[in-house]
């Protein structure tokens, strides 16, 4: 993996040379953990012209389970009470001469940019702008088998549970159960605190679990996430408990399903992301649900839950092979409850068989 974190890193270098800039500072924790290979707490990496430094808070902690940073890069560990590693990084960059050096400004606070402006007087300052995140849309293999795991595992812990007695529970319960077997099942923590929302809340986007109890001919909708080595992944489910559907409750969820499928359908090489948000948004706008609708129904996923691409009807762009994405429409009729679907994707072009499809529960309408 080391010929993998240095190749990223020329890669930024080279954003940064093209710029105007002869030094940049990753700040951002997923961005340092994505060209440093770990982002112990607080620490930043400063790219030089010749070499690379992650600096740290303190000494970075090597215990089981935790990443450890790129063996090529030299670690940095600031003295207790030293003050912030950011501040401290620009100050290493004007000893080696750096005239300029590129940060992340809208991670930075407006206190922590003035802090590194005095500190280091005669360095110039640009602006990184979004470089590192726009590096890390497209995954490579490495990551996507990560990925892969973490959503094996997120479907390994949901079937788990559609195995268990539902009826009286509370959402709350449900989901700290489902948290619990993901980590039982090997993955790093949930990858977003997981949704249960049973009843009248089912069907509600983020929806916070309660106190509300599991009753029979609720609609119950779930939506968690593995996360795996640092990446992360996501599905969502709906069931209804204990007796055969409604004929109401049929018929929303066929329909949501059929929005999600033709978001699915949409993602290519190729295919603008406000297209695939307008292909699953149409079904569900044809039927009478234009309001209430979700702002978007996708967005990338990676070493944050949500990452670019956003998949929305205001979105810019293309998409690109290689890139994993939700898609999740859902409909939410006030004081009935109602339906969400939510699938973990990697984007593929028609010759290696279209998406790739990483969350394989069931989307059949299952009575539980």
């Amino acid at each position: 993996m080391s010929e993998v974190y240095a190749a990223r890193r020329t890669r930024l270098r080279d954003c940064c040379n093209a710029g105007g800039s002869a030094a940049a500072l990753v700040s951002r924790p997923a961005n340092v953990r994505y060209l440093a290979g770990a982002a112990p707490r607080g620490a930043v990496l400063l790219l030089g012209e010749t070499e690379d430094l992650l600096v740290c808070a303190g000494p970075t902690d090597d215990g089981p389970g935790q990443a450890r940073p790129d063996e090529a890069l030299r670690v940095h560990a600031l003295s207790p009470h030293a003050g912030d590693p950011a501040v401290a990084a620009a100050g290493l960059a004007a000893e080696r001469g750096t005239d300029s050096l590129a940060v992340e400004e809208h991670h930075l606070t407006v206190a922590r940019h003035r802090a590194i402006g005095s500190a280091a007087p005669r360095l110039r300052l640009a602006d990184l702008a979004c470089a590192v995140e726009q590096l890390r849309v497209v995954k490579d293999e490495e990551e996507i088998s990560c990925l892969r795991i973490g959503a094996e595992i997120a479907d390994q812990a949901l079937g788990e549970l559609l195995e268990s007695i539902l009826v009286g529970r509370t959402e709350r319960h449900l989901a700290l159960e489902l948290e619990r077997r993901l980590v039982d099942h090997g993955a790093d923590g949930p990858a977003f605190p997981t949704s249960v929302a049973a009843g009248p809340n089912a069907g509600r986007r983020s929806h916070r679990p309660t106190d509300r109890r599991v009753e029979e001919g609720d609609f119950l909708s779930v939506c968690l996430g593995a996360a795996y080595r640092g990446y992360r992944c996501e599905i969502g489910r709906t069931f209804v408990i204990g007796t055969t559907p409604a004929d109401w409750q049929i018929e929303l969820y066929d329909l949501v399903f059929a929005a999600q499928r033709a978001g699915r359908e949409a993602l290519r090489p190729g295919a603008a992301c406000r297209d695939v948000d307008r292909a699953a948004r149409q079904v569900l706008d044809s039927a009478g649900y234009a309001e209430g609708l979700p702002p978007l129904v996708g967005h990338g996923v990676g070493l944050e839950i949500d990452e670019d691409p956003q998949l929305s009807p205001a979105a810019m762009g293309k998409l690109d092979a290689c890139v994993p994405v939700t898609v999740e429409p859902g409909v939410h009729l006030p004081g009935r409850g109602g339906v969400r679907i939510d699938d973990t994707l990697v984007v593929r072009p028609e010759a290696d068989g279209g998406p790739e499809l990483l969350t394989i529960t069931t989307k059949e309408l299952l009575a539980l």
